[in-house]
């Protein structure tokens, strides 16, 4: 909960902030959802292939926090650190960085052993 009272703290002094959830489980933006839970890119490339647009693995949270989740591979299948690099790979390929979303900050909530 650390990131996730940081970046709340953060949007409550205006800042524009992105949360990516670097747990396999999925669950580190849950708090900036109000409790709902999302589906991660991982998740979401896996349904419709490469056919991927930003607004299908980004949703605006508390304060207009913009929250993904990478997820994860299926158990026993690969590592986390593999969904996090596809994740950040995706979200510079379809913008999610560029200048046009003002960001100020953008945090990555990893799993210490990822």
């Amino acid at each position: 909960t650390t990131t996730q009272n940081t970046v709340a703290g953060l949007v409550e002094f205006g800042k524009k902030v992105m949360i990516v959830g670097c747990d396999p489980k999925a669950d580190s933006t849950r708090l900036m959802l109000g409790g709902l839970a999302q589906k991660s890119v991982l998740d979401t490339m896996r349904e419709e292939g490469e056919d991927v647009e930003l607004e299908d693995v980004l949703k605006a949270g508390y304060g207009g926090v913009m929250c993904v989740e990478s997820g994860g591979p299926e158990p026993g299948v690969g590592c986390a650190g593999r969904g996090i690099i596809t994740a950040i790979n995706l979200l510079e390929s379809l913008g999610a960085y560029e200048e046009r979303h003002d960001l100020d900050y953008a945090f990555y909530d990893v799993l210490g052993d990822v």
